[in-house]
């Protein structure tokens, strides 16, 4: 759900909000502020469970975020399945990946 930030209804950068939120951490709304965070990832080689994952979807630039689990995948709140794992290298998220930012 575009705008959302509760288990009603997440969208990506809102449900990354929300997990951090209850680990007691604070981080910005939106993907593109998120995308500002921490230290860059330079290689999908170095990611590690934990990272932030971004895509350049609707958008130019990060206009999407997901939480890196390890062995090419990551979870994401979506627009048509809602918070699934999805494949890192596969695909349309392959083609629209941008960069990785690490925390943690």
């Amino acid at each position: 759900v575009f705008g959302g930030t509760t288990p009603k209804g997440f969208d990506c950068s809102g449900y990354l909000q929300y997990v951090f939120q209850k680990q007691g951490i604070s981080i910005p709304r939106t993907a593109d502020e998120q995308y500002k965070l921490g230290l860059r990832t330079k290689s999908t080689k170095e990611l590690v469970p934990g990272d932030l994952v971004f895509f350049s979807t609707y958008d130019y630039g990060p206009s999407h975020v997901g939480i890196y689990l390890g062995d090419g995948n990551f979870i994401n709140a979506s627009s048509s399945r809602g918070v699934a794992i999805d494949n890192l290298y596969g695909g349309y998220w392959g083609a629209c990946y941008i960069g990785a930012r690490r925390v943690m």
